[in-house]
């Protein structure tokens, strides 16, 4: 819904009632991930994709019933479906959606959810998609403090809040199965999460042209990215145009105080290219007592050999080592900053997905784990 939150939240102002289609679940090589939302307005306009073009014409026309009847409705295609053949799915994948007609009845908390996703302030909206009629469409906005609207009953918006917001802290979406009132060991109600969590954190220490383009590709994919260094002559805005903020600090400092802020999660990359051990072995020794999840550091094979002697003889045990991405990035071949760049980009998408780096056309089995 964040890609197409500005379209929605028009037409709710406006009073015009909308159909919402989520992708709530793939498998195999379904082409959009879960949470992928397409919007028909009620003047027929259509924003956003839920499967990259295969079956956004029959989802188009779920939407305008949506529209017209109120009724949600829960899709599945697959490959051995002849629906998936007959509206154009035949990448091999399966694909599950919800459609929902939002409007300021259905969904009044809409303005609210948008302020807090504006704000960066971590919000999750959680619908019943599956069980008993009353139930489906029903929403619950929950925050880390307060919730607003019901699944249908307290023993179930109990166990939904608990559960979503353990999904939230992580920053990620999902589908959550209950029985008729919530019980978390029975079956026929699913809840799907949407999670709003504030952008995922890349800090870069080191004022190097090479961490110009890491915070480059590092807000291209997403995070909110910080380049800190203790030299006020190198970390500059001017120098690093974009990253979302330039800190002058010691980099094991400013780590440490972001820390105990708890503006660090479990999401959080950390790019370590100082290769200066002054600079990097105080801050690889904290970040490695993080439970962070990427820790690269730059430098030369031997670079790397001596600064596995320090970070030892600073004390940092070898199970925290070995979560050391070092040297840092894939074997590319790389050479320029951009390439290097790239080359680390894809160690931290392996790393975050399970991948191993191989060139697909010399794999077999599956593409996404």
């Amino acid at each position: 819904m964040r890609d197409v939150l500005d379209d929605l939240l028009r037409w709710w102002q406006e009073g015009q009632p909308v159909g919402m289609a989520t992708v709530v679940a793939t498998w195999k090589s379904a082409p959009r991930p879960p949470g992928a939302t397409m919007l028909v307005g009620a003047d027929g306009t259509a924003v956003g994709s839920v499967s990259g073009g295969c079956v956004e014409g029959a989802v188009y026309e779920l939407a305008t019933e949506a529209i017209a009847d109120g009724v949600p409705r829960l899709q599945r295609y697959g490959v051995s479906d002849d629906d998936a053949f007959s509206v154009g799915l035949t990448c091999g994948g399966t694909i599950e959606l919800f459609v929902e007609r939002v409007d300021r009845e259905t969904f009044p908390w809409l303005a609210g959810v948008a302020e807090s996703i504006d704000k960066g302030e971590p919000v999750a909206v959680l619908t019943c998609i599956e069980g008993p009629p009353e139930r489906l469409g029903r929403h619950l906005v929950i925050r880390p403090g307060e919730r607003e609207g019901t699944l249908g009953s307290a023993r179930l918006d109990d166990a939904a809040t608990d559960d979503g917001r353990g999904l939230l802290a992580a920053g990620r979406a999902g589908v959550l199965h209950y029985g008729p009132d919530g019980q978390r060991r029975g079956s026929g109600l699913s809840v799907l999460v949407r999670a709003y969590a504030p952008r995922p954190r890349m800090v870069v220490f080191g004022a190097i042209d090479f961490a110009a383009a890491v915070a480059r590709i590092g807000t291209f994919l997403g995070y909110r990215v910080t380049v800190c260094d203790a030299r006020p002559v190198f970390a500059t805005a001017k120098r690093f145009p974009d990253a979302d903020e330039v800190v002058v600090d010691w980099p094991h400092r400013y780590l440490a105080g972001e820390a105990e802020a708890g503006r660090l999660d479990e999401r959080t990359v950390v790019c370590v290219l100082t290769h200066d051990p002054k600079f990097d072995v105080p801050v690889l020794q904290a970040a490695l007592d993080m439970p962070l999840a990427y820790v690269g550091a730059m430098g030369s094979r031997r670079t790397h050999d001596d600064r596995l002697a320090r970070l030892r003889e600073a004390g940092v045990g070898e199970d925290a080592l070995a979560r050391l991405a070092s040297p840092i990035g894939l074997d590319l071949g790389a050479r320029t900053p951009e390439e290097t760049a790239v080359s680390i980009a894809a160690e931290i998408i392996a790393a975050r997905w399970g991948g191993r780096g191989a060139r697909l056309s010399e794999t077999t089995g599956r593409i996404h784990s």
